[in-house]
């Protein structure tokens, strides 16, 4: 008997010490943690269960009958978060550089259908060189039958994956669908085609860092959700990412008990310039309203016209889309859309309320936006928010122009509460265009036509840059000094948290894609 139990314990040195030391060695040398480090650190301390410890792969091809390594390069399992259930793989670069082969594949997809049968959060840490080519079609098999759980589990768990190394080829799709995506900085990139197939077919000399580290694809492509500094900063990320989920679709988000006290907020009443041109961040105003320190920013550092991200109000989890002033003076574009309407889809889907900050002039013009399919785009937005049955606020700040004062969860497209401040401007455009047009024979007959323009212009500001016309009409339930803005919105989101709405029977909608 005790031969059988040392048999045991040499098989799990074995599959604990993965590739070797010479390996875990390099590995480190990159400033890079091992597999199994990586979810020391993510997981609760001592709640790791690890599942398929001792698989190895079935290949006898090109000598790998030669090569067996328990676990065959991906520690699979479940734990805790915060105490809260977790699936996780962890791809382990020490064997045959994380490359995924038939065994491997199914280690990762035995994780998600239990994660998908007990309603909890997927995480993959993504270090891989991508298919294992001596294994061929095989291994391609493996990753779409990941593809195709990553597609059935959208909506319904969330999924998170976290690129800590080489992720390439057909090994990028599976982080794409998933719901966020984190980068390492320096050690980390994505990619369909190498830096080398790439010359090879245009010609352009590029990096593997340029053409897909964390920095592109966080600010050029929009690929990635957060670029981290390091692993240990990159799973702190998905450790707080979590906090603000439930554990899947049919749960409510996590609430923090909370000790109500004095809400306003007067500093919120001089944050808006008195030149309605000049810009402000908008973080500022978020902060303030927010529970302290809550707010966690999505995709900082793409598309800045906007902001997304997830905050805590009054202890409740939400989501917040914010315009942002003091970038293309808030408007929005083709990436602003496309980034604003994946977050709010992914808010919708798992029961987080939506907080909307408006201060919009309208949408980008130009040549670019229009071939580049603005239209389409920005229907996006439109749609995700349409199609959302989550408690939505939105607060006008300031500009509320033209069809984008429509698409930023107006009261027509179902918002629940509208809020406006004084100094919000709702009207179909800017008060200089609005002039132009509609008085254009008087300030073209007139002495000084500069002079009437602007006389015109004023008349129109005096008339329609302001929120009162929208809120004798209804469009905003109610015009608030800034201070008050926290106190409204716990108590409209506290009004709101039993709310039922429910889309028309279908198998699923057709956004414009």
């Amino acid at each position: 008997m005790t031969d059988k139990f040392n048999s045991l314990r040499d098989k799990t040195e074995q599959a604990l010490l993965g590739g070797g030391q010479k390996r875990i060695d390099a590995q480190h040398k990159k400033g890079k943690l091992t597999a199994r480090e990586r979810l020391h650190f993510l997981l609760d301390e001592g709640s790791f269960e690890e599942i398929g410890m001792l698989v190895t792969h079935r290949a006898t091809d090109f000598g790998l009958d030669k090569e067996i390594y328990p676990g065959d390069g991906v520690v699979t399992g479940y734990g805790l978060v915060n105490g809260r259930l977790v699936y996780v793989f962890s791809q382990d670069f020490t064997v045959f550089g994380g490359s995924l082969s038939e065994t491997h594949a199914e280690k990762i997809c035995r994780i998600m259908d239990l994660a998908m049968k007990n309603g909890a959060p997927v995480i993959g840490l993504n270090d891989s060189g991508g298919a294992r080519i001596q294994e061929g079609v095989v291994s391609l098999g493996g990753y779409a039958d990941i593809f195709y759980r990553n597609t059935i589990a959208s909506g319904v768990i969330p999924q998170l994956s976290a690129i800590m190394g080489p992720c390439a080829g057909g090994a990028v799709y599976s982080p794409a669908i998933t719901d966020f995506i984190l980068m390492v900085e320096n050690t980390s990139y994505m990619f369909v085609t190498g830096p080398n197939v790439v010359k090879t077919v245009t010609h352009e000399e590029v990096t593997s860092e340029e053409l897909g580290g964390a920095m592109t694809h966080a600010s050029k492509s929009g690929v990635t959700h957060f670029a981290c500094e390091n692993e240990i900063a990159c799973i702190q990320n998905i450790r707080a990412l979590l906090s603000y989920m439930p554990q899947n679709c049919e749960e409510e988000p996590p609430f923090t008990p909370y000790e109500s006290s004095n809400e306003k907020r007067p500093a919120l009443n001089s944050i808006i310039p008195a030149n309605p041109n000049q810009p402000y961040d908008i973080r500022e105003v978020i902060a303030e309203v927010i529970d302290t320190d809550s707010f966690l920013e999505v995709h900082k550092h793409f598309a800045e016209n906007i902001v997304v991200g997830f905050a805590r109000l009054g202890g409740r989890s939400i989501g917040i889309v914010a315009n942002q002033p003091a970038v293309l003076a808030g408007v929005l574009d083709i990436h602003a859309s496309t980034k604003a309407a994946r977050f709010v889809r992914f808010c919708d889907s798992f029961n987080i309320p939506l907080l909307v900050f408006e201060d919009v002039p309208g949408f980008l013009p130009g040549t670019d936006q229009e071939w580049n399919a603005i239209i389409t785009n920005g229907a996006k937005l439109l749609y995700a928010f349409c199609e959302a049955t989550v408690p939505r606020i939105t607060v006008i700040t300031r500009k509320a122009y033209g069809g984008a004062y429509d698409v930023m969860n107006s009261k027509h497209i179902g918002a629940d509460m509208n809020y406006a401040w004084p100094t919000a401007e709702i009207a179909v455009m800017g008060a200089k265009g609005a002039a132009e047009i509609i008085f254009k024979n008087e300030i073209a007959a007139a002495e000084d036509p500069a002079a009437k323009w602007k006389e015109k212009e004023a008349e129109y500001t005096e008339m329609f840059a302001n929120p009162y016309r929208a809120a004798e009409r209804g469009y905003v339930d109610e015009v608030i000094e800034p201070a008050q803005t926290r106190e409204k919105l716990i108590r409209a989101f506290s009004m709101l948290q039993n709310k039922a709405d429910k889309l028309p029977p279908k198998k699923h909608g057709n956004i414009p894609l």
